[in-house]
């Protein structure tokens, strides 16, 4: 069966069925070994059957150099009690940063049911090849979670003279957290980022599921262990503790927890041994994380701005080879792009007027270039009624303008800033703003580009730039801090990634339903759990959060972790992050949403420090994957 994207599914809102989520551990033993002068370098790719084609949900990230690995990244997915899902774990050692599995070599897999691994809680089975047969002795393990708690856990870490273990150095020192499973031994939750070159490392704060972490039981003894990071994977052991969470919350900011790092072999050894160093909890927090759905609930509103670039590389638009050339159906990759993203948006935009604005054109009378223009020519009031007014506006300026250049996107950037930094002076915090910039060539202004974002990372925005064309767009997945963390010209780095790109081109093929999203479920069937007995939905919750997450396939995909957020920063080790959707696990119908009182809402927008948690940024990927998937149904099926 060939791997292919592919449209999620999209049921009846009022479908009778209850759904939860639920997280996967993944870890593989004894894996065939595809390098000649080292071992492999292991991934893992969760694949969910769609319509009889594998679709590609997440990966973890890559263990150098190790051919029994234990994967700190988890797959969070939508378990439908009455559904067969049917999931394939697949294998593979990475030889290149490309993101097409074929360049990769293939260690094996694992196909079966979501509902046999849960009800299994934990199964260990063979790897297979393409061709069925066993691949070598592999074996892959999956472990399942249950996320029923929106209780999250911040921690913040740091180490003092912990022992040197370099020969011409000091230590690399990372932290790995396990918690016992069901059959005695430990499991890895979380991996740390690895701090170079230093025996007194202060690791960034990171942000997990409670749940994950201790099973939601802050008595229960967790096992926290310190290596020294080797690049060829063998990395050296310093010194481990136990601990509660319970224990850990007793740290405070002006008295933090400090605990002795041991190493038993060397206590066994030496009689005046003390310890390997001292582990300290600087900081330990837990509270409730909120899904996108409880903004929405809460009153929040999408305002949705779009900016299309006019410059002379699109082409003259009476050309049928020009990227703004209307074909006879009607359409371009420039509209087509504003459908997509557009009709999901609008359903949650009250009045549904949004600015339009162009840039890289001649304007008349006087022919002078803007890079803000509103494409309606009405600079006091550049809104249109709908996508439909934009459709609209876009045909009727193309006939007036002149493509001219070259590629600024900071005045546009800047101009939706503008309005979200009012937002936050209002008494309510319940306006977030997302600009779609669809474009064709390279940033003439990537300086300022660079500036503008950073700074409109600290506000309630976020960007969504799709390249048409084919075109060379490596300055756009620069914007994209999806592996490094955005700086400006003065070095100042972006508080959260609110950049999201993709090529339009990968995309031309899939059909409309290919951006449907998963369903909204419906009413709750006879003992299952209500989501207001754990949270009151309807009220905005006090500061908004937006942990970080991986591209999606699709476009619709693309919006919601566009909103989400996507904070940067790899780990040789590891990447993890702050799961948005860990919330209760049912979701109320429709019709029980709309009848539930409106509270308060909160009344300050705040964004956590997401470059405190740069290094360990993608645990739960393919939990944020289905953070808007409720929230978006109904346009998405329109879509």
């Amino acid at each position: 069966m060939a791997y292919t994207l592919s449209p999620s599914p999209a049921g009846p809102i009022g479908t009778q069925y209850c759904v939860c989520k639920v997280e996967l551990s993944v870890c593989g033993q004894n894996l065939l070994d595809r390098d000649v002068t080292s071992k492999s370098d292991p991934f893992c790719v969760l694949f969910i059957e769609v319509n009889g084609k594998w679709t590609e949900i997440d990966r973890t990230e890559t263990a150098v150099n190790n051919l029994n690995p234990a994967f700190s990244k988890k797959f969070v997915v939508d378990y439908h009690f009455e559904e067969v899902q049917k999931l394939k774990f697949a294998l593979f050692d990475q030889d290149k940063s490309s993101m097409q599995l074929y360049e990769h070599d293939f260690l094996g897999e694992f196909s079966c049911t979501l509902g046999t691994i849960v009800s299994s809680k934990k199964i260990t089975r063979t790897l297979l090849l393409g061709n069925g047969k066993p691949a070598g002795k592999g074996m892959i393990t999956i472990a399942a979670q249950e996320l029923s708690d929106n209780r999250v856990i911040t921690l913040s870490m740091a180490g003092r003279k912990l022992d040197k273990k370099d020969l011409f150095g000091k230590s690399d020192p990372f932290l790995e957290f396990y918690k016992p499973g069901d059959d005695g031994k430990w499991m890895l939750v979380h991996r740390t980022e690895v701090i170079k070159y230093t025996l007194d490392p202060v690791w960034k704060p990171f942000t997990v599921p409670l749940v994950s972490l201790c099973d939601g039981d802050v008595e229960k003894l967790i096992k926290v262990m310190c290596y020294d990071y080797d690049s060829d994977g063998g990395h050296d052991f310093i010194g481990e503790f136990e601990t509660t969470v319970a224990k850990m919350c007793e740290a405070q900011d002006t008295l933090p927890l400090e605990l002795e790092c041991i190493n038993p072999k060397k206590q066994k050894k030496k009689k005046n041994y003390k310890n390997s160093g001292v582990i300290i909890v600087k900081t330990c927090k837990i509270t409730r994380d909120y899904s996108f759905l409880d903004y929405i609930l809460g009153g929040c509103q999408l305002m949705f701005t779009v900016g299309i670039d006019f410059t002379a590389s699109n082409g003259n638009p009476r050309d049928p080879s020009s990227l703004h050339y209307i074909n006879p159906m009607g359409t371009n990759e420039y509209l087509s792009a504003i459908w997509a993203v557009g009709q999901i948006i609008q359903d949650y935009d009250s009045d549904k007027m949004f600015p339009a604005l162009g840039f890289g054109a001649q304007l008349p009378p006087d022919w002078k270039v803007s890079h803000e223009f509103a494409i309606n020519f009405n600079p006091t009031n550049p809104f249109c009624s709908g996508v439909e007014g934009i459709v609209q506006a876009y045909s009727a300026c193309l006939p007036h303008i002149r493509f001219y250049g070259p590629t600024n996107f900071s005045p546009i950037v800047n101009h939706v800033a503008r309005f979200a930094a009012q937002a936050t002076q209002q008494e309510f915090a319940a306006q977030y703003f997302i600009l779609l910039i669809i474009t064709d060539g390279v940033i003439s202004d990537m300086d300022e580009t660079r500036h503008a974002v950073v700074q409109a990372s600290k506000l309630p925005m976020s960007i969504i730039i799709v390249g048409v064309g084919n075109a060379d767009f490596a300055a756009m997945e620069f914007l994209d801090g999806d592996t490094r963390v955005l700086r400006s010209y003065t070095g100042e780095e972006a508080r959260r990634d609110i950049v999201q790109f993709v090529p339009f081109r990968e995309f031309r093929s899939v059909s409309a339903g290919g951006f449907a999203v998963p369903a909204s479920p419906g009413p709750f069937p006879a003992g299952c759990k209500s989501a207001t007995e754990t949270h009151p939905r309807g009220k905005l919750p006090q500061s908004w959060h937006f942990p970080s997450s991986r591209r999606g396939n699709v476009l619709i995909r693309l919006v919601r972790y566009s909103i989400l957020g996507t904070s940067a920063g790899s780990t040789p080790s590891s990447e993890s992050e702050a799961s948005c959707e860990t919330g209760s696990p049912t979701q109320l119908s429709r019709g029980a949403l709309l009848q539930m009182r409106r509270e308060p809402r909160g009344r300050s927008w705040h964004f956590p420090d997401c470059q405190q948690n740069q290094s360990a940024d993608k645990r739960e990927s393919g939990q944020q994957g289905l953070a808007l998937a409720s929230v978006l149904q109904a346009g998405a099926k329109r879509a």
